[in-house]
């Protein structure tokens, strides 16, 4: 019988669910949320027992509550083997010649506790694949094959399940290359925040908090920087080098993770920054007994003194994994002795290049890195490598005898694994940072505001006081559709640009299990509501006198109700969109586009009545359509024009034009409810997304 695969079959049921809540909100209220709730029921229901099927029937051999225990972890990799398959267009191209790429080829090492080890290499020789796989953070592919063992201690690391996560966050941590965070923050609240996403209330009180976070800023040497913004490239914040400390920090506060790993934590910085971040490296490593790994790329020669070990990659090989004092006798008994007064780092990813400036040196050091790989392959790496760990841990163990411990001595304090913080915790704390940094974002705000009332003040010159005479119809058609337009755009691409830079921070912090998805977009719509709202109402108040529009105060209400609905309803289709574009080039190609359709659409240029019936669930999606058709309704009813005197053509009152358009029998509150219904559709949509959209990560088989 044919096997079905387990992902085929989670694929295909949420592909079943997107589907019936797509029906199910098509359907009138009283079947739609009882509908919609107990989907979500079942979606839980089915989470649960997925992740109880991947606990019993997984891999037993798991990092276990023994490892936790323990402040020091000796990690171990044996035959680490990665290959990418060829994509369908590589295989119809290249034929049979589509072979698989060996990123990863047999590699094997260890890394001690108290020690620094350095992955070095030239570039693309799997440096960060190496640092990504030691750290269990492999980005999950179906193209992509890892196997080989990684051990901490003598306890295999076992598949991505849930359970195994958790622990593994509270084992490792992992400071990517890109490190981003929210600009407005000063250092002080980005650590305060992490600080509470890993220690929470009921287990830990504010006092106990505020010494984690100092405890860690001095440990990381950015005690003087603790007032200042984060920034990035709009706002001026701390230094690169300070960024990456702070990186390095929010993994360490409130926890203590025996395993760190850098991805090439010194990309970017001048030498004195890169030294700055490699010296609380070092610092990490001897004071708080830690395994500390970090992939570097050609550091200077007072940074490769503070390495302990290196581990030397070449075309996914390793050609070298030992002791730094060692290193220079190995490659000098094979023939290539390290140079008195050269950088043993520059020598060494020098050694292990490939030079294609011309074919006979390319294949002359295809050869040569292929005879180091050959040599190290020989040497009976393990057993050397076993009796080594076994010397080393017996001298670590002598000198901690000696050692004091603590955070007086320079350590972060170690608090062992921790339970997150609940539903509301993580509510309100993520409330209290998007709200700092959406009303502190003065230079965005003042953008927001000022394009705001141009559009407001441009608007209003052209339609200057409209009358009641029969061209003022077509003039306040036009107004309407503008205004429309006008808000949902700006809306739009305000979160396609704002939100696709956040969702990298937050794929960040859910990698490591800090919070869910349903508090994280709570807090987020909170925060930016009062903001949100404050920008159409500026374009309303200008706008609708300039204009001349309706003169009672209950319709400006009602205009300005629908507009800041509509700009509401535009952010959640961009927060849908941004969920699946992979960058913000891709969001702002797409959102226009879909934009594009709803415009087309929005009930001005074809009459509702007149859609064809294959593209009549657009017009009913369409936000456009909703806002004009309210705002429409709004305006028209009631309103006498004069006439024109013409024989043919007058229009004599609002509910003509409404009948026109096909608006007639509607209004206002009925509009506001279909945007309402668009706008918490797209908000599920988005909850959906990323939920689906998690990061997941590759498990190593053995």
């Amino acid at each position: 019988r044919e096997v079905i695969a387990p992902a085929a079959v989670n694929t295909s049921a949420e592909m079943l669910e997107l589907a019936a809540g797509i029906a199910l909100w098509s359907c009138p209220p009283h079947i739609k949320i009882p509908g919609v709730v107990g989907l979500a029921a079942l979606r839980g229901i089915r989470a649960k027992l997925r992740e109880r099927e991947e606990e019993t029937g997984g891999n037993n051999n798991t990092v276990g509550d023994g490892s936790s225990a323990r402040d020091e972890v000796v990690v171990r990799w044996d035959d680490v083997r990665m290959t990418l398959q060829p994509t369908k267009k590589e295989k119809k191209k290249l034929g049979a010649d589509a072979k698989p790429k060996r990123i990863l080829d047999g590699v094997s090492g260890a890394a001690k506790p108290g020690r620094l080890l350095a992955i070095m290499g030239p570039s693309g020789s799997g440096k960060t694949s190496l640092l990504n796989a030691l750290a269990a953070q492999v980005p999950r592919s179906k193209r992509l094959t890892l196997r080989g063992t990684l051990r901490h201690d003598d306890v295999s690391v076992g598949k991505d399940t849930r359970r195994n996560r958790k622990r593994l966050n509270d084992a490792v941590a992992y400071v990517q290359q890109q490190d981003v965070f929210y600009s407005q923050l000063t250092v002080r609240e980005t650590l305060e925040t992490a600080a509470a996403m890993r220690m929470p209330t009921s287990t830990y009180t504010q006092s106990q908090r505020s010494d984690a976070v100092d405890d860690v800023l001095r440990a990381m040497g950015i005690a003087h920087v603790a007032s200042s913004k984060v920034g990035d490239v709009k706002t001026r914040g701390v230094s690169g080098g300070e960024r990456k400390r702070l990186a390095l920090a929010c993994e360490l506060v409130g926890g203590s993770p025996h395993v760190v790993c850098c991805d090439e934590p010194t990309s970017g910085l001048d030498a004195f920054q890169a030294q700055r971040v490699v010296e609380s490296l070092k610092k990490l490593a001897v004071d708080a007994r830690r395994t500390v790994v970090c992939s570097i790329h050609q550091p200077r020669g007072s940074i490769v003194a503070m390495f302990d070990d290196l581990c030397l990659m070449a075309n996914g090989k390793c050609v070298y994994q030992g002791a730094w004092s060692d290193a220079g006798e190995w490659f000098g008994a094979l023939g290539h002795p390290i140079p008195t007064n050269a950088n043993p780092a520059e020598f060494l990813v020098d050694l292990v290049s490939v030079d294609t400036s011309s074919d006979a040196k390319q294949k002359e050091s295809e050869a040569r890195v292929e005879a180091l790989a050959a040599a190290w392959k020989k040497r009976d790496a393990d057993a050397d490598m076993d009796a080594d760990v076994d010397n080393n841990a017996d001298v670590d163990n002598n000198a901690d005898a000696s050692r004091p411990d603590g955070p007086e001595n320079g350590s972060v304090a170690a608090t062992g694994a921790n339970r997150r913080a609940g539903f509301a915790a993580q509510f309100f704390m993520l409330l209290k940072r998007s709200w700092r940094q959406v009303q502190r974002d003065g230079a965005t705000n003042k953008i927001r505001l000022s394009t705001s009332m141009n559009s407001a003040l441009v608007f209003g010159s052209i339609f200057w006081r409209m009358g009641l005479t029969q061209t003022s119809i077509q003039d306040r058609l036009g107004l309407l559709q503008v205004s429309a337009i006008n808000a949902a755009m700006a809306a739009l691409m305000k979160t396609l640009t704002a939100f696709t830079s956040e969702k990298v921070i937050v794929n960040r912090e859910r990698a490591s299990g800090s919070y869910g998805m349903t508090p994280y977009l709570a807090a987020k719509l909170c925060a930016e509501l009062p903001v949100g709202a404050f920008f159409p109402l500026a374009f309303g108040a200008v706008v609708y006198p300039m204009a001349g529009l309706h003169p009672r105060l209950d319709r400006f209400a009602k205009f300005a109700g629908l507009i800041v609905l509509e700009s509401f309803t535009s952010s959640a289709i961009g927060l849908a969109v941004s969920s699946v574009a992979p960058s913000t080039e891709a969001a702002v190609a797409m959102g226009p586009a879909v934009m594009v359709l709803f415009i087309v659409f929005g009930g001005y240029y074809v009459n509702a009545d007149n859609v064809p019936v294959c593209f009549r669930w657009i017009n009913k999606c369409s936000l456009i359509k909703w806002a004009f058709q309210g705002l429409c309704v709004n305006e028209f009813a009631g309103l006498e024009f004069e006439k024109s005197g013409k024989k043919y053509g007058d229009q004599n009152d609002g509910g003509a034009v409404l009948e026109r358009l096909g608006f007639d029998g509607t209004s206002a509150g009925d509009a506001a409810r279909e945007q309402a219904n668009v706008a918490s559709f797209c908000y599920l949509l988005t909850l959906y997304l990323l939920e689906k959209n998690a990061p997941k990560f590759q498990s190593m088989e053995p």
